[in-house]
Order: structure tokens, then sequence, then C-alpha cells
């Protein structure tokens, strides 16, 4: 044992900074129990106790107190028949639990902040709601030509680069039962689709693609790239921007760094949101 909590003292002082003083209040129980959970990932799902033991660095039998201890907690289950343990509900729970305290803005704003800075573009996230996309947040850029969508502002779905992200994501029967089988408002600017057919076309080339990037779609003079955000079961929860004077930019690329940089941003939040895939 003693031995065990030297290599564990060592390793977190190598990892966290601390000194000898500040790891004696480290419980090496504590920290092996969640070395197992992290030994379970997407691709190793199903482990053998020697497999978890093998996978944190101990022995069989030091192993088999932390598993045990794990399962009595739910937060492992055990497969008898094939003599294998997975991540049990306990774990999920918490992880949804940890998800549920942060509400969307708070996990998202400063990675369109970040993006922001990065581009000298205005950054927005934005959600369905019926035909219409609501903002919830804006980061303007730092420039002189600032985005004039506030928060609380709504537009046309069909029409905005987060909306047509948002609306790609939805089945062609809700999209229908949303516009019904006519022409579409007129409020969606020049290069907007004016029919369901158009629209729905529109969308499969979007879902294809992954992002839209335009110029002048809800708004003459505007350059604008998008991309969805996914929640932990995969599901399209919202939608980020980029937006900048049209003229600042190029279709080159519009459809190339920018739409490549919110497309990144938009993992790296779906991540954080809890999204594995």
């Amino acid at each position: 044992m003693a031995g065990y909590r030297g290599r564990v003292l060592r390793a977190t002082m190598c990892f966290m900074g601390k000194t000898e003083d500040a790891d004696r209040y480290l419980v090496p129980g504590l920290l092996r129990g969640l070395d197992v959970l992290r030994a379970f990932t997407a691709g190793r799902r199903h482990m053998t106790l020697s497999e978890i033991a093998d996978a944190i660095g101990v022995t069989r039998a030091a192993a088999f107190r932390v598993v045990y201890t794990l399962e009595h907690a739910r937060c492992l289950v055990q497969d008898r028949r094939a003599k294998t343990y997975s991540l049990g509900p306990e774990v999920l729970r918490l992880g949804y639990g940890m998800l549920a305290s942060r509400d969307l803005p708070e996990v998202a704003v400063p990675q369109l902040e970040a993006l922001r800075d990065r581009t000298g573009w205005s950054a927005h996230l934005g959600v369905l709601e019926g035909r219409e996309v609501v903002y919830l947040a804006r980061c303007p850029t730092r420039g002189s030509l600032a985005s004039v969508v506030q928060v609380g502002s709504r537009l046309p779905a069909h029409a905005t680069s987060m909306g047509r992200v948002l609306l790609a994501a939805l089945e062609e029967a809700e999209v229908r039962a949303l516009y019904g089988g006519g022409a579409l408002p007129p409020d969606g600017g020049a290069r907007a689709a004016r029919s369901v057919p158009a629209l729905l076309a529109q969308l499969r080339a979007d879902r294809a693609r992954g992002h839209v990037a335009h110029v002048a779609g809800y708004e003459s003079g505007v350059a604008s790239a998008a991309a969805p955000l996914r929640d932990v079961s995969g599901r399209v929860v919202a939608a980020i921007n980029l937006s900048t004077v049209a003229l600042l930019t190029t279709e080159k690329e519009l459809e190339g760094p920018v739409a490549q940089a919110v497309v990144d941003c938009a993992a790296a939040i779906s991540r954080a949101l809890g999204f594995s895939g």
C-alpha cells in the first residue's frame, strides 16, 4: 500500500504541481476509483476484471476491491455471463446532473468569444422556435461594424444560416408541418427559398454539408456561416454562427476557413454539452 500511495502522490505532484504537504489530503482509493471509470471509453465499453487491472496498472486483487465498491455504488454493472463490467446508471445520472446545471449560453459563450476574437466576426447562438430562430447570445465584433442583432431577436428560420442548420435537423414531414405545402413567407430576403419543395431541397444539401454559409441570405450585404450544436443524445439543440459585412470577405473565405472555424467551435461546444459522436 505504501508503494502504491507513493506512486499516486508522485504522479499527482507531477500533474498538479502540488507539494507533499498538500498531497497528504488526497484519498488514494478515490483516485484509483476515478481511474477505473476513466478507463471505459466509447471503444472500450466492456472490460473484465483483469483488463481493468491492466488499464489502471494494478494487480487483479487490488482492482477487485475498487470494482466491487463501484459496483455497490451502481457506478459499474457486471454482466455475470460474460464476466465483464460496464459503466452503470449512477455515472449517467451524475453526468446528466452536471449538464443540467449548466445552461446553454453558459457553456457556449466562452467558446463564442474565443471564436469572435480569432476571426474578428460577430458570433451568435440561437435556437429554433416554430418558424423562427431566437437569439440567445451575442458576441459582437470588437471592430466598428458590429452585428445589430440583439439577444431575444427573432428572425425567419428558412432565410437565416442558423435557421437552416436547425431546420435541416428536422424530418422533412416536420418541415412540411411547419410551413404547409405552399409558398414561404415573403420576408426571407432575396436569396431565400420561395417554396416548401425548394426549401426541402436546400435543407438536404445543408444536412449533407454539415453547415450553412451564404451571403445576403436574410439581409443584403451580410455574410454568415453556421453549424449545429448537439447534446449528449446527439440531438441538435441549437446553432451558432459568424457574421460580418459581405464586403469584408469572399465566397472562398466564407466556405473555407470561416465555415471550418464555425464547425470546429460547434464541435467543441457539443463536446462540452456531452456529445461524443
